[in-house]
């Protein structure tokens, strides 16, 4: 009697252990192919701002390219000057040499495709509206730029850039959308001065 009771105790057991095992490979494999399927679609934003000079025009600019292999999806992003300042365009302009073309390009809510690009901020003067002093103040006000930009991955996600010229970015839980793109905010800035500028026509008589 006591025998067959613990043969039926050994076989319990063993049946117990084999559903744990069963349990355990089952968890495990979904962890492998959930980080497979992470893996497929994952994101990397490299930002890199420029300073380029050639024989037609001077330009200087940020780049966003998405070198991952999945699209990011861009929900909010900070501009600084000089580590923790905002950057201001109105107090910008008043700094640079005049006479640029402003292009810009709105980046919060867009989706960006592995290996997209955008140039959401980019400043072009005519050959030889520029001196040496003049080159050489851009590219030292470039480098002062620091452009975070919160994205996540189709999955949910996300991370954070901290500097321009590097493409490895901070985990974060989630990234909070903003209303606002910062450089549609700075295009409209620019587009108001410029019909300031414009000459005022009197209405004839």
């Amino acid at each position: 009697m006591w025998q067959g009771s613990r043969i039926e105790f050994f076989i319990a057991v063993c049946a117990l252990l084999t559903s744990i095992a069963a349990i355990w490979l089952a968890w495990d494999q979904s962890r492998v192919m959930r980080a497979q399927q992470h893996g497929a679609v994952f994101p990397v934003l490299q930002v890199d701002g420029y300073v380029r000079n050639s024989p037609q025009s001077t330009a200087v600019g940020i780049e966003i390219r998405n070198s991952g292999v999945g699209p990011a999806l861009i929900e909010a992003v900070e501009f600084f000057q000089d580590d923790e300042t905002p950057y201001d365009f109105e107090r910008e302009r008043e700094l640079l040499p005049p006479g640029f073309d402003l292009s810009w390009y709105g980046i919060v809510g867009r989706a960006l495709a592995p290996g997209e690009s955008v140039k959401p901020l980019d400043m072009v003067w005519p050959a030889g509206s520029l001196d040496t002093k003049d080159f050489r103040d851009l590219s030292e006000r470039a480098q002062t730029w620091r452009l975070e930009i919160c994205y996540c991955s189709v999955f949910k996600r996300c991370w954070k850039t901290q500097q321009i010229g590097r493409s490895r970015a901070t985990p974060v839980d989630k990234c909070v959308p903003q209303d606002e793109d910062m450089f549609e905010r700075i295009g409209l800035q620019n587009l108001q001065n410029e019909l300031k500028s414009l000459p005022v026509q009197e209405a004839s008589e």
